[in-house]
């Protein structure tokens, strides 16, 4: 039996956690041993399961299916919606959170198998060619024969992993604890109206101070960075099912089409129009009518 079949065998079961647990303990180590080039392995998730912190020495093309995955690491969280992947660098500890049931196709990869391959934690948009790579992986041998059709698979799908687009779904947090103080109170209380005078004055700084504390520990700027931490907030709620405008007003827009605009601007799709491309409805509630836009951005 190939390996993706047993993990799928395992996964169909729906183990507690106290088995997912020791299924993962034991793949880190057959990870550790194997040595082909790329695996390939499928596992099913509860809502609610997490992966503790762990790393390995392959990096990781994790992709989910369904539900939304929250990757924890010391240089920040990014958030991996349906229809989406996140690349992990070799060596990066990480943790993974899962958001509704999650039926994940994760890529391991040797960092030198092929040249070009990221250097560093993203999550980037996935193809409908790579979503068939990934599908068609799981279910070859671990190693397959030199020069055959499987071969040939493997060798495009890493070439492949490279041209994926990159996506604004991280959230990176500051050292400074000043600044990190602020970006976790806005993380649990998000809202579009924070401006760099309110944050400078709360970290005792000048806007000049802050401006280029925040851009350099952070690499983008507040008003970025912000935009970022409300995407974080709504996919998952949305991703979940709930209308858009519940989330929207929630979240502090003064109407739908200024959360649109945001939307659209960080991932290029309206919310209905971006979760039907991932092959996901969002309820009728979700494009009721709505005020007209308003300046809630700046």
């Amino acid at each position: 039996m190939r390996v993706g079949q047993i993990i799928s065998k395992i996964a169909e079961e729906r183990p507690a956690d106290s088995e997912l647990h020791r299924l993962h303990d034991s793949r880190w180590r057959w990870l550790e041993e194997v040595r082909a080039r790329v695996v390939a392995l499928s596992t099913e998730y509860p809502d609610g399961f997490t992966v503790p912190e762990h790393r390995h020495s392959r990096s990781q093309l994790l992709h989910a299916l369904s539900g939304v995955v929250l990757i924890t690491t010391p240089y920040g969280r990014w958030m991996v919606p349906p229809d989406h992947a996140m690349w992990l660098p070799a060596g990066v500890g990480h943790s993974v959170e899962m958001f509704g049931n999650v039926s994940m196709r994760s890529i391991y990869v040797e960092p030198r198998a092929v040249e070009g391959l990221p250097e560093h934690l993203k999550v980037v948009a996935m193809t409908e060619l790579m979503r068939s790579l990934i599908a068609e992986a799981a279910r070859l041998p671990v190693e397959p024969e030199p020069g055959g059709r499987d071969a040939f698979l493997v060798g495009l799908l890493l070439h492949e992993i490279p041209r994926l687009a990159e996506r604004p779904l991280g959230l990176p947090m500051p050292s400074d604890p000043r600044l990190l103080a602020l970006c976790r109170q806005f993380v649990a209380h998000p809202s579009p109206r924070v401006t760099i005078d309110d944050w400078a004055d709360q970290a005792g700084m000048s806007r000049r101070t802050f401006t280029r504390s925040f851009q350099k520990q952070l690499g983008v700027s507040l008003s970025t960075w912000r935009r970022q931490a409300l995407l974080f907030a709504a996919l998952p709620r949305l991703a979940d099912g709930e209308a858009i405008t519940s989330v929207a007003l929630d979240l502090g827009y003064e109407s739908v089409p200024a959360f649109t605009t945001m939307f659209k601007g960080m991932l290029g799709a309206a919310p209905r129009d971006y979760f039907r491309s991932a092959g996901r409805g969002l309820p009728d509630a979700a494009v009721a009518a709505s005020s007209p836009p308003s300046a809630a951005i700046s």
